[in-house]
């Protein structure tokens, strides 16, 4: 029997999301350009350290909660269950209550050792304390979101997510504008407590037939979410205090306001990738989890997965590559322009996290906590191994080198634990996606080092324009018209994108082998957009290993040397001809 294909429900939650995290990009566009003009390289790189520490200390004494309560309740939904979903929904909400207090007293105990590890005096141990209530503000609002995102609520979730980020931004820019550096503390505080009351309002809409439960239940519910946990915990403790530790090496071997370039390159390095992992954990996770014991089902699934996301974010990718300059300034200010570089190289690393990421999500459902472990020890090792030697051989850049090394090997390494625990094959149209972006964010990155600026602004827009509309075509191949809103297939009609006409479209149905008018249409433009990639990479090579000669040289200089190098290729090609070769 033919499986429904999963990717008119993965472009839904994704547009779900991704709507929401545009909305979430504008508002943080003001937030962030507005910190960056009151605070300056370095105030940004100090609140980048607290909000380092809050979010290590949320993932200690989060015990991987978040995590696992999507989980549980994704498996009790599918359940249909309703006895179970509500007793895994209030212990979900009790637990989530009692780590954050116990979070909350954790930092405030050791609020002086960490201020000196961090800023190396125990000047801001004030500041850090004041970040514990953050700390129980986010905690109780990830049980909260994880029991809306566990019962795959994803208009809310999204709802959530906007008017969390609305309303901290409106609450935090004034407090910063009057307290300046005083006042990043507490905007981190008010920003949690935002998202605290948007997380709580859209949660008290899930109505469960809560019955009375036994002390022994209870604690079985909490067993199970704590057991399942610790392996989330250990994870997202090795990702924070990874981040936090390259912070440190930055700050101590480059300099303070290293560490606010830094923070802003990374910041703006995972704004368009965010939404696209967000929308993986919102929906594909619980729906992930429902089929983890169907090794086909789940590989099948995960390969539709990742290639969407690939689709999305390629495009993204290649034109912060491409405009690194003019989102650095749209941003922040001319003060931030040494973080381009750095954003250019943890931009290489996106695209492989974004390629790496829902095959790990096999390990997450398989419930497999060692490998899980382990998986996230072993990059923790190789990114710290590396960030230690780059950035003390190439400085602030060395930062984005290890990032981007790190998750070659990450890639690497999960393909081949997956391999083995459910026998996942990347996909044939996963391959050929990813060798076209990866071949073109390669040729993009390069073109800044080999090309003269403008010459690489004009192939890095043309690889925009070229993979949007490679993407676009893909798209149009995986999913029916008549679910693509009108306004949208119009335009796509109008640019000839689209079929000018189709009937009775079925969601199996790729468009290429869609009839009509009696006949059956073959997209065309899809296949040539193809062949136009790889000719343009190869034109944009061969534009490299001219200058490659001449960097020294004027603009004049090089062209005539171009026209050199032409006449000795075509006077080969000539002699080749000839002689009939």
């Amino acid at each position: 029997m033919t499986k429904k294909h999963t990717y008119g429900q993965i472009l839904k939650s994704s547009a779900l999301i991704g709507g929401s995290s545009i909305l979430n990009i504008i508002i943080g566009i003001i937030r962030t350009k507005a910190m960056a003009m009151l605070l300056g390289p370095s105030g940004v790189g100090l609140m980048g350290l607290y909000g380092s520490i809050a979010d290590l200390t949320i993932s200690v004494a989060g015990m991987g909660i978040n995590s696992s309560g999507v989980r549980q309740i994704a498996e009790a939904v599918g359940s249909d269950d309703a006895e179970r979903i509500a007793r895994t929904a209030a212990v979900l909400r009790r637990i989530s209550i009692l780590l954050g207090a116990l979070g909350a007293v954790f930092l405030i105990g050791f609020s002086g050792p960490l201020s000196k590890l961090t800023f190396g005096n125990d000047q801001h141990a004030t500041a850090v304390a004041l970040l514990s209530i953050a700390v129980f503000f986010n905690l109780v609002s990830a049980g909260q979101g994880a029991l809306i995102q566990g019962m795959r609520r994803i208009s809310d979730l999204a709802k959530m997510s906007v008017l969390g980020a609305l309303f901290g931004t409106l609450i935090s820019i004034p407090t910063v504008y009057f307290l300046r550096e005083e006042g990043v503390v507490i905007s981190l505080v008010l920003v949690a407590a935002m998202t605290l009351l948007t997380s709580w309002w859209y949660s008290r809409k899930i109505q469960t037939q809560m019955h009375t439960m036994s002390a022994s239940q209870v604690g079985q519910e909490a067993a199970a979410l704590l057991k399942l946990g610790f392996a989330f915990m250990v994870s997202g403790l090795l990702m924070t205090g990874a981040a936090y530790a390259v912070r440190l090496i930055v700050v101590r071997k480059v300099g303070f306001d290293a560490a606010g370039l830094y923070q802003s390159a990374w910041a703006l390095g995972g704004l368009y990738i965010g939404f696209i992992l967000q929308a993986m954990g919102a929906d594909f996770y619980p729906r992930l989890a429902a089929i983890a014991k169907d090794n086909p089902e789940c590989n099948r699934v995960v390969n539709e997965q990742a290639h969407v996301s690939m689709l999305l974010a390629g495009p993204g990718i290649i034109a912060t590559l491409t405009f690194a300059p003019l989102v650095i300034a749209l941003f922040y200010t001319p003060k931030f322009e040494g973080a381009v570089e750095i954003l250019r190289w943890l931009c290489l690393g996106m695209i492989l996290r974004v390629i790496s990421w829902p095959m790990g999500f096999i390990i997450v459902v398989k419930n497999v906590q060692n490998l899980l472990i382990f998986s996230e020890l072993a990059w923790t090792v190789v990114y710290l191994g590396l960030a230690w030697v780059c950035v003390s051989s190439f400085g602030l850049k060395g930062a984005g080198i290890a990032f981007f090394g790190s998750y070659v090997f990450h890639a690497f390494m999960i393909y081949a634990i997956v391999r083995r625990l459910s026998g996942f094959r990347c996909s044939t149209a996963n391959l050929q996606t990813s060798f076209l972006f990866l071949g073109l964010i390669a040729v993009v990155f390069c073109g800044f080092y080999a090309l003269p600026f403008l010459l690489a602004m004009g192939v890095g827009t043309l690889a925009v324009l070229l993979s949007g509309v490679y993407s676009i075509q893909v798209f149009l191949n995986l999913i029916s018209l008549d679910r693509i809103p009108r306004p949208v297939l119009k335009s796509l009609q109008w640019l000839r994108l689209a079929p000018s006409g189709y009937s009775g479209l079925n969601d199996l149905e790729p468009i290429s082998k869609i009839a009509i008018s009696d006949s059956v249409v073959k997209n065309k433009l899809f296949v040539d957009i193809k062949w136009s990639i790889l000719a343009f990479m190869v034109c944009t090579l061969f534009s490299m290993w001219i200058y490659g000669y001449d960097r020294g040289a004027d603009w004049s200089a090089g062209l005539d040397s171009i026209e050199s190098k032409l006449e000795m290729l075509l006077s080969i090609f000539h002699i080749k001809i000839n002689n009939g070769i």
